[in-house]
């Protein structure tokens, strides 16, 4: 995404509504939302709109965004350094199977690819030219990215060469997990869930019986998973996602808009987050059944979300916010 008013448009083309920019809620360098969560904003030295975020372990982090930004830590984000990715198009999303090998994936079909932990980024070849806004990996060979109009690919060689896969859906998809190489799911547009159970080779959808963009998903083992989207949309699955059971957050009393939820993690089978936009933060201590609104933590919309353990992880987004959740004390 380019800029902060460009940058909207990479989710905005799957029917995101994002609130106006606006600065960082916390003055002071340090505040707790409750008794167990500690917030710690962090220097990012840019602008841009922070779309993906990763961690591998508490120290090593990455964060892409607007303008081809991509930006590494080595220290838990006391320090962020700006890596020339040799790209200005947006990127969406980033992650790293080891401390080594890397990818990164955004707008006009841009896949980079990382061979040394993130000090250098090289593009890939793909013949296409939509957006991508998810990958993932189960091997530093085999992964998928997922983009705009349906498209998934597939590779099984690191990246030197992706292969269409047959969606049978023109819809934007937006998240995709995959626990093993056999066994992935996607979420998108209009509703939309797909799963396989051959590494790609048919994709199946399943019925949410609802039409909200899914922004992502998540899986816990095989039979237990999440999606969340738009309008505070959270899809709740115990049976490997052949069904899924709505549990959308309420609009209370003094609720003007649902919050759109854009990113789901969790650190054990119970414990999980959600962050969205207006800076919102939601936690589960029992599985998903309920979530606990945990309040703004920026005053900006949050895209990226990374726990690398269970007691401390990273979120960003708009204006080049960077935060850290450092959980119990």
């Amino acid at each position: 995404m380019h800029g902060s008013r460009r940058g909207h448009s990479l989710f905005r083309a799957g029917c995101l509504a994002l609130v106006t920019l606006m600065p960082l809620l916390c003055a002071s360098p340090v505040w707790t939302a409750d008794s167990s969560l500690t917030i710690t904003p962090q220097t990012s030295h840019t602008e841009a709109l922070l779309m993906g975020l990763y961690f591998l372990r508490a120290e090593q982090g990455w964060a892409v965004g607007s303008g081809g930004t991509i930006l590494k830590t080595v220290d838990g984000g006391k320090k962020w350094k700006k890596i020339a990715s040799g790209n200005t198009a947006s990127l969406s999303a980033v992650f790293f199977f080891d401390e080594k090998q890397g990818w990164a994936v955004g707008a006009n079909g841009t896949i980079l690819r990382s061979q040394d932990g993130g000090n250098t980024w090289h593009q890939q070849l793909v013949e296409t030219q939509v957006s991508f806004y998810g990958l993932s990996f189960v091997s530093a060979s085999e992964g998928w990215v997922v983009g705009g109009n349906g498209t998934i690919l597939h590779t099984k060689d690191g990246g030197v060469h992706w292969l269409d896969q047959t969606s049978k859906t023109s819809a934007a998809l937006y998240g995709v997990q995959f626990l093993t190489a056999r066994h992935g799911t996607i979420v998108g547009a209009v509703g939309t869930v797909l799963m396989t159970d051959d590494g790609g080779a048919t994709w199946t959808p399943q019925e949410t019986q609802g039409a909200a963009t899914l922004f992502d998903v998540y899986f816990t083992d095989a039979s237990t998973g999440w999606a969340v989207g738009n309008a505070g949309a959270i899809f709740h699955t115990t049976t490997g996602g052949t069904q899924w059971i709505d549990r959308t957050l309420p609009c209370t009393r003094t609720c003007t808009k649902l919050t759109d939820l854009l990113r789901v993690r969790f650190t054990d089978p119970q414990t999980g987050w959600i962050v969205g936009e207006r800076g919102m933060v939601f936690q589960t201590t029992d599985g998903g059944f309920t979530w606990e609104e945990q309040g703004a933590i920026a005053k900006v919309s949050l895209f990226g979300l990374s726990f690398p353990d269970g007691t401390q992880g990273w979120a960003s987004g708009e204006n080049g916010t960077i935060v850290r959740l450092t959980i119990g004390r």
